[in-house]
Formats: structure tokens, sequence, C-alpha cells
């Protein structure tokens, strides 16, 4: 079931020709599933696509991606008789997710064109039809799966059915909490930034080049070296601010200065192809003044003394003093969207802050940090307190320090047994053929595999 579970999340997260798929494979009709047909094309390019993820493939190998197919078509005739529907816009965006994700891989959307020796709207016409059906698949599994919940005492006993020897190695993990004060820049800061984006804006109308003032001046660590330039991109992958100029502006051109939340920019077009527009700016950030800065470490150093000193705690000065957010109504503890919960691992520290790891890597659990100075991903300063709540050790998985993830898994097991008794349940009122020459593999459910010779 873990291959399985993989295999449909591929299924998921692919478009049916694959960039690593043959251009024209062998075709023919090898199972039908209600109304519902496989084709051998679909099972290579899944095979294909197993392989570009690093599976090593055996004897069976075609038939596990034969019966998830069937799979597939199972969940896909059933959503139907239910009558589940996705909204036009759910699928839009899921293909432009998946194709942006093709872009990236081949380099631009002119590469995919290429590719696919189709535009891009003719590509988004022939692939609506089978994202359309691939979330209604997933939107079946989902209603099967709605209801699955897991008590304490199942949790018990799954975990006490691994065999000791199976039980998963478990990472060190941190579980922390940040009190953050970030002072606003204020509006003397701004206009200094803003004349200053000014300035460099004039040199380049006076016939400096755009390239070498950006290498030697723009504060975007991302483009600078570049000479400003951000490669193609399409509308909503940057801030609105910046897309209101970038889809306006004629090639060559020079916007005004504009203002979005990492400060204060100016653009010139370069390029624009069909929905997509290159360009290169030019980034002065909006910096808090010094002083201010100040007066935040100063402030977190006082509230650092009366946590040490238990005049209050953590949570409590968290609740009262912090600029975040999103901890502050959590008892000043950080959320990790990777693990949905407040534990972290070593190389996870990195995205919030590239210091963090060595600031509490030597720190105890229950232990509050001094004053640390960070930056963002958007280019804002603060001063922060990082709290250690608790740190484990790298130890094979145990009930005490891992249930979290024991429920999941214990949790992922249900589902998939209740997904068995649906399959089952279902085979037994659809109409299903699979060509003969699938009639050995292996498959876990009574597919029909009688010779049909009108697959043929």
């Amino acid at each position: 079931m873990n291959f399985r579970n993989l295999l449909f999340t591929i299924l998921l997260t692919t478009v049916a020709v694959a960039v690593h798929a043959q251009r024209k494979p062998l075709d023919r009709v090898i199972a039908v599933v209600g109304a519902n047909i496989t084709l051998q094309s679909e099972l290579e390019t899944q095979y294909l696509q197993m392989l570009a993820q690093g599976y090593e493939p055996n004897d069976d190998s075609r038939c596990i991606i034969l019966e998830e197919l069937l799979f597939g078509n199972l969940l896909l005739h059933q959503s139907k008789v239910d009558s589940l529907e996705v909204g036009e816009s759910e699928v839009e965006d899921e293909m432009n997710r998946r194709l942006d994700y093709f872009i990236a891989q081949l380099g631009s959307q002119e590469k995919l064109e290429e590719y696919y020796e189709k535009s891009m709207l003719e590509i988004k016409d022939e692939f609506r039809e089978l994202i359309e059906n691939q979330l209604l698949t997933q939107r079946m599994q989902q209603k099967i799966t709605a209801d699955v919940k897991v008590t304490p005492a199942e949790v018990r006993n799954y975990f006490n059915g691994i065999p000791k020897d199976s039980l998963p190695y478990i990472n060190a993990e941190l579980e922390l909490g940040r009190i953050m004060k970030r002072p606003e820049v204020t509006a003397e800061q701004k206009a200094l930034s803003k004349a200053k984006a000014e300035e460099l804006r004039q040199r380049v109308l006076g016939g400096e080049g755009f390239r070498a003032l950006a290498i030697l001046y723009s504060e975007d660590p991302g483009s600078s070296k570049k000479g400003g330039e951000l490669g193609f991109f399409k509308r909503g992958q940057m801030v609105p601010e910046f897309d209101e100029f970038a889809f306006r502006l004629a090639e060559d051109s020079i916007s005004p200065v504009f203002e979005t939340q990492f400060g204060f920019h100016f653009m010139q077009m370069l390029e624009r192809r069909g929905e997509q527009v290159n360009v290169r700016h030019i980034l002065v950030k909006s910096k808090t003044s010094i002083e201010d800065m100040e007066r935040a470490r100063l402030l977190l150093d006082s509230i650092h003394v009366l946590i040490k000193e238990e005049k209050m705690t953590f949570a409590q000065a968290a609740e009262k003093f912090s600029d975040d957010e999103e901890s502050r109504i959590n008892g000043g503890m950080m959320y990790n969207p990777q693990t949905s919960s407040s534990k972290f691992e070593a190389d996870q520290l990195g995205s919030i802050d590239p210091k963090l790891f060595l600031t509490v890597d030597k720190m105890e659990g229950g232990e509050v940090s001094r004053p640390v100075r960070s930056q963002s991903p958007d280019g804002k300063e603060s001063y922060n307190l990082y709290f250690l709540k608790s740190r484990t050790t790298p130890h094979v998985a145990n009930l005490q320090e891992d249930y979290q993830k024991i429920q999941a898994a214990a949790l992922m097991n249900k589902q998939n047994t209740v997904i068995e008794q649906w399959i089952n349940s279902k085979l037994d009122r659809t109409y299903v053929k699979v060509h003969d020459d699938f009639a050995d593999c292996p498959f876990n459910h009574q597919w029909s595999r009688k010779k049909e010779s009108d697959l043929d």
C-alpha cells in the first residue's frame, strides 16, 4: 500500500504525457472500467515517470501501475455515479500549477511549446479534461475516507503490531517558540529609500547601463548578480504592485519608481512571450533606522531578564509583546507546515533564519536565547528571542516521543483498509475488462482477467 500511495500521488501530480515520456508510444486499449478506458500509452508513461522518480523496476512493476490505473478509473467512474463535481476555476488553477512546474523544468514556456509542438492554449485544451478527471478521482478518494478516525487504542495496537526490527529511525527534532520585535519603517526612512531609487532611475535614463547599476546597487540578492534580470514569469507569480507595471510596460521601456512590501523598485521590460514577461529591476529596500532597531533589542533584552527571573512566562511575554501574529496566539510557539506541529528538524531551520541553527544548537530545553537580529524572506529586519521548548535525540520510533507520527501512520493504514474494502464492494457492481496480456499479473483485487478479444 505504500507503493500504491506513491503511485497515486504521481498520477495526481503529473499530466498525461510527462516530460520524460516517449513521444509516440504504441497504443491500444488494455482495460475498461465502466465507461473509462486505459491505454497502453498511459501505462508506459507512468512506468517512465516511476523510473524518473528513482524507483528500481521489477517484473511486476507494470502490473502494479496498471492496478493503480484501474483503481483511478474506478474512482472516476464512481465519482460520476455519485455526481461529484469540480469547478472550472479549480481545474484552471491546478492546470496552471502543473504547467508552471514543467516550464520550470524545461526553462521557459517557449521550450514547453516546442516540446509539445503546440501553443500554450492548445496544451491547456488537451490536458483540461485529464486534470478534471484526476481532481474528481482525488475528491472521490477523500469522500471514501472522510469519516475514518483512529482512537488512542488503535494507535497503540498499530504500533505494537510493527516488528521491532522494522521500527523507523526518527531524526532529532526541536520544538521552538519566538518573540519578535519588528520596528515599523518610518516615513523618513521610506522617503530616503524612494529618493535613492529615483536617483538610480535618472542615471539609467541618462544613459548609464541598467545591468551595471543593478549589479552595483540593487538590494535584491536573487537578481542583482544577474544584472537585475528575473527571467520569464507569469501574472500572479509576483506581488500585485510588481505585476501592475511588468504586464503593461512596452518593450525596452523603464517604469516609474513604485513601492512593494520589499521596498522601492523600478524596472525595464526586456521581452514578452505570450502570457509571460521578462524584466530586470533594481530594488532599494526600506530599512528600519538604527535607533529603532536598538530600541527593539533593548526591549527584548529586558523581556529576556523577566523570563529568566520567572517574573513572566515565555507564553505571557509572547502574547503581550510579540509582533509575530501567527505565533503570539499560540504562546509564542512557531508552526512548522511540513510537520503540522511546532517541531522542526535541524535542516528546516534555515527557512526561518539562516542563523537560527547556530542560535539554538547549544541551548538546553526550556532555555530562552538573548536577542538575535534576523531578516525575513521579504527583507524585513527584526530582533527575536527564541525559546527551545524541547529537543529530541535521534532515536527509534516510540509512542511517548512520536505519538503524532505514529497516529498519522495508523490513520493512513486504516484509510487504506477502508479503500481496499470499497474496491472489493464496487468491483461486484462495476463493468471491468482487462486484456489477456495481463492475466498473470499478481493483482491485489479480482479485476476481470478473462481473455477479451474486443480489447485487441
